[in-house]
């Protein structure tokens, strides 16, 4: 993990904007509720917005907006624009700007890709699931149950820890494994699963592996290649982008999908799974979020040009210090919260492989009073199941939930400090 350098040295990591030069991008950050200043601290369900990806968005609508592939100059523009923001997707998982494709969200793309992926599967295939997903990479996968009578796997996650259980995981691969679909980062408990071993797991079976990074990509610098999947998805909102879905998938792959889609839209990757026209101003903002997290890297005086006019490499510095930032307000969280009689963490500790996000319940009081009594201090935080419904149930939480903490870059220790004051207050009148 990368430092804030005291002194320029060769080769050493650029200095990244510090919390509060993050902050007065956000505009947001500017809002009061019930008289305090509001703290956003569910990330994981969806960041703030800085100016700089707006302006992007509202310039395109404004100057550039048109349909693409045409000969004139706004459609042109637009052509251009979205080839920008693949190239800056590409940057931020290490592939090719013509392997990134858009869609709504990441639920629909797994959809899409499910059902592309299933029209070759039978009742003899299996698919390898984990408890500690988020069921937008369950329900398009067990889809495929009922429409091709493929068999569904299930890892188990271990209650304990929250951790995945790998020897469940190996010995649920089978020869008939045709795809594993696993999360990179859990966005309910923060566990960091380590996909490479996964992969070579079901590299040794045949099996493709499909990867869900939707929490991982905003903690961590996100590569295809060390990752060794096939296909990953992410969602631009959970990285200060707008509401769109995000894949990356191995060209060759792509090419060879069965996907349902018109006959005169492209063949080629990555447009031909790209079904309609697509959600160009979203398109754009993905992009622009990519470059607004790159541009947090300080060019300090007399610094060589190639440190920082590589974007990658701005992104590696920047993710790690906003990792290790996020694990310093984990840690004073987690023990905040443990030192208040009624409260249970679940999860790693702070010293554990994971993102800075923490789900806790308070003996005696719902999820949703929780929320409740820290919204009322200006603190928001969700609240339930967040779609990771398996991991509540193993939990026991099921039907209330659990209440959910996530730190983002623009988290600060005062605001942690306010949350475990705030819910020392709900646990009391609990």
């Amino acid at each position: 993990m990368s430092t804030i350098a005291s002194e320029r040295r060769p080769f050493a990591a650029p200095a990244v904007a510090g919390v509060d030069e993050i902050r007065a991008q956000f505009p947001s950050m500017e809002r009061r509720h019930e008289g305090f200043p509001v703290a956003y601290l569910d990330g994981p369900g969806g960041t703030q917005v800085p100016r700089h990806v707006v302006d992007r968005m509202a310039d395109y609508l404004l100057h550039h907006n048109a349909n693409t592939h045409w000969r004139y100059p706004t459609s042109a523009e637009t052509d251009e624009l979205i080839n920008d923001a693949r190239r800056a997707l590409a940057d931020l998982v290490n592939g090719a700007p013509d392997e990134i494709a858009f869609g709504a969200n990441m639920t629909t793309i797994t959809f899409h890709v499910a059902r592309a992926l299933g029209r070759g599967w039978g009742p003899n295939d299996e698919i390898l699931l984990t408890e500690l997903d988020h069921h937008a990479n369950v329900a398009p996968w067990r889809a495929l149950e009922k429409e091709r009578g493929v068999r569904i796997q299930m890892a188990r996650m271990r209650t304990e820890d929250g951790t995945l259980d790998l020897e469940d995981f190996e010995r649920k691969l089978s020869p008939r494994t045709r795809l594993v679909a696993v999360v990179a980062a859990s966005n309910a408990l923060g566990t960091i699963v380590d996909i490479p071993r996964i992969a070579a797991m079901a590299r040794a079976k045949g099996a493709l592996v499909f990867v869900d990074a939707v929490h991982f990509a905003p903690h961590s610098l996100v590569d295809v290649k060390a990752l060794d999947c096939d296909l990953l998805a992410m969602s631009a909102y959970k990285f200060y982008g707008p509401h769109i879905g995000v894949l990356w998938g191995k060209r060759d792959l792509i090419e060879r999908l069965d996907v349902p889609k018109l006959a005169p839209a492209p063949e080629e990757s990555p447009e031909r799974l790209e079904t309609g026209t697509q959600n160009h101003e979203g398109i754009v903002g993905a992009g622009a979020a990519v470059d607004w997290l790159a541009s947090l890297v300080r060019k300090e005086e007399g610094e060589r040009k190639e440190e920082t006019s590589n974007r990658r490499v701005a992104l590696g510095s920047v993710l790690a210090e906003l990792h290790e930032r996020g694990a310093k307000l984990f840690a004073q969280l987690w023990n905040g919260l443990g030192d208040i009689k009624g409260v249970q963490r679940f999860g790693l500790p702070p010293d554990g492989r994971r993102t800075p996000t923490l789900s806790f319940r308070v003996k005696g009081a719902t999820s949703d009073d929780v929320a409740v009594g820290l919204a009322k201090r200006g603190l928001f935080v969700s609240h339930g199941d967040f779609y990771a419904a398996t991991i509540i149930e193993r939990l026991g939480g099921w039907p209330d939930g659990v209440v959910r903490v996530g730190c983002s870059a623009y988290s600060t220790e005062s605001e942690i400090a306010r949350v475990v004051e705030s819910v020392e207050r709900v646990s009391q009148h609990a």
